[in-house]
């Protein structure tokens, strides 16, 4: 767990509450973003405090058939519900208010849709109290106009995590290779934020050169695996087109 000095502590362990309550009453809840990324980053999480990067929220990813319980359940909490954002999306996400701290919580159900949709059925059992790495990474580098802070995520966690093929404390690069053979649009966000990976990581000053080589060499073999995936006749189709038509999807703003 985070250090008592780290911004996490509170989000780290608020988040770990609803999962463990969840988890009781028979609801599969899992913790998304960079809440999650520190949980999952034990050794190397505290790179994340030093360049104080610290978490706004609280993310869930839940499924579809836990979404006539969730309003109360978040209520018994002691959240209260966005009814307008409820009312307007509830069928895919709910956001809930604390009504002290001001910590907000966004809830999906069965996908993470922004610029790419990720699919979470029948991945929210591989892992806990976080979704896996594979996917986490998978959100990560959706984002079209990915952020410093992102990027320093997505180091952190190559840095504490190999690639390989298993889910178990490992980034997955065979299935996130089978995700983005059959999307070049999706495909080319995520090798396209790789890149920015790689040329932030050249600058990184938390960690030195065995360090940086590290994370280097990880990053290669992801995006080996990546490209020698077999690739779907739709990518192949799609990848004629290029980004000549828009292959990603605007974010909407919820605010």
């Amino acid at each position: 767990m985070p250090s008592s000095e780290s911004p996490f502590v509170k989000f780290t362990g608020e988040a770990t509450r609803i999962v463990e309550e969840a988890e009781k009453r028979g609801i599969t809840l899992r913790i998304l973003g960079a809440t999650a990324v520190r949980l999952h980053c034990r050794k190397f999480g505290t790179l994340l405090d030093v360049m104080e990067r610290a978490p706004t929220d609280l993310d869930f990813m839940t499924y579809a058939k836990y979404r006539s319980v969730m309003r109360d359940f978040f209520v018994e909490m002691g959240y209260v519900p966005d009814d307008r954002i409820i009312t307007l999306h509830g069928y895919r996400r709910h956001i809930y208010h604390g009504k002290e701290d001001k910590v907000t919580v966004d809830v999906f159900f069965d996908n993470l849709e922004f610029c790419h949709t990720i699919r979470f059925q029948g991945r929210l059992e591989l892992d806990s109290p976080t979704i896996t790495l594979a996917d986490l990474l998978l959100a990560k580098m959706q984002i079209v106009r990915l952020n410093e802070k992102d990027v320093k995520d997505v180091i952190v966690m190559l840095k504490e995590h190999d690639v390989g093929d298993v889910d178990k404390e490992t980034i997955n690069a065979d299935y996130i290779a089978r995700t983005l053979s059959d999307d070049w649009g999706y495909y080319y966000t995520f090798t396209t934020n790789m890149n920015k990976v790689t040329a932030f990581l050249k600058e990184f000053p938390l960690l030195d050169e065995a360090g940086r080589e590290e994370v280097l060499a990880r990053t290669e073999k992801l995006v080996s695996v990546i490209e020698s995936y077999p690739k779907t006749l739709k990518w192949k189709m799609r990848a004629r087109v290029g980004t000549s038509r828009k292959w990603y999807n605007e974010v909407e703003d919820f605010a």
